[in-house]
């Protein structure tokens, strides 16, 4: 593997195009990505109506989430003893799977306090299936994002060939589940998405 290199000329130009982008349009005022009032109150009184479907929806959130963010220091530690005991190329590994979701996670985190996008139930004044009462920070979904990134770094870096697939799968999941419960728009979870891949085959692949 080649030397991870952050100062990489491309892969800023990437990152500021980006953010350049995306800071200069201004969702504080009529952001509603493409989304109706009536598709929204739809959406979200369907699950409502059926409580064990909206508490199934709501757990499900929660487990992915959960499995996720406790898989990603597994997969750390697991790569961490292989350059510890000398397997080839674990070091770099390491320091790849390490820096390139965390120091995009703060970048991600970053741009969306700049953009300041509402979310779906501050725009239309209704409450959504997941209780959820954050202001604002809805475009990019960062759990979309998260688990987009982490997935990359499981397919470049987990001995398990299957593990990387399942992670996108649970990934395409969540985004379903943030958009028809209420908390996201689709074009935040779409956007999460695209960035969290863009970020891992970039950062595992390119650099």
């Amino acid at each position: 593997m080649r030397a991870l290199t952050w100062e990489n000329v491309a892969y800023h130009r990437v990152i500021s195009r980006l953010y350049t982008c995306a800071s200069a349009c201004d969702f504080s005022i009529g952001y509603n990505a493409g989304m109706q009032k009536t598709t929204y109150i739809s959406m979200t009184d369907a699950l409502r109506a059926r409580p064990v479907l909206a508490r199934g929806v709501s757990l499900a959130n929660k487990a992915i989430t959960d499995v996720v963010y406790v898989a990603y220091p597994c997969l750390l530690a697991w790569l961490g003893y292989a350059a510890a005991t000398g397997a080839a190329g674990a070091a770099g590994m390491l320091l790849r799977a390490a820096l390139v979701p965390g120091i995009s996670f703060v970048l991600v985190t970053v741009l969306r306090k700049e953009i300041k996008a509402p979310r779906p139930y501050e725009v239309f004044d209704a409450a959504p299936v997941i209780p959820k009462d954050t202001r604002g920070n809805s475009f990019p979904s960062r759990h979309a994002f998260s688990i987009f990134v982490i997935a990359m770094t499981f397919c470049a870096c987990c001995p398990l060939a299957w593990a990387g697939p399942v992670m996108l799968a649970a990934g395409v999941l969540l985004a379903v589940i943030r958009v028809v419960s209420g908390v996201h728009f689709p074009c935040d979870v779409v956007v999460g998405a695209l960035l969290g891949m863009l970020a891992g085959f970039v950062g595992l692949w390119i650099l």
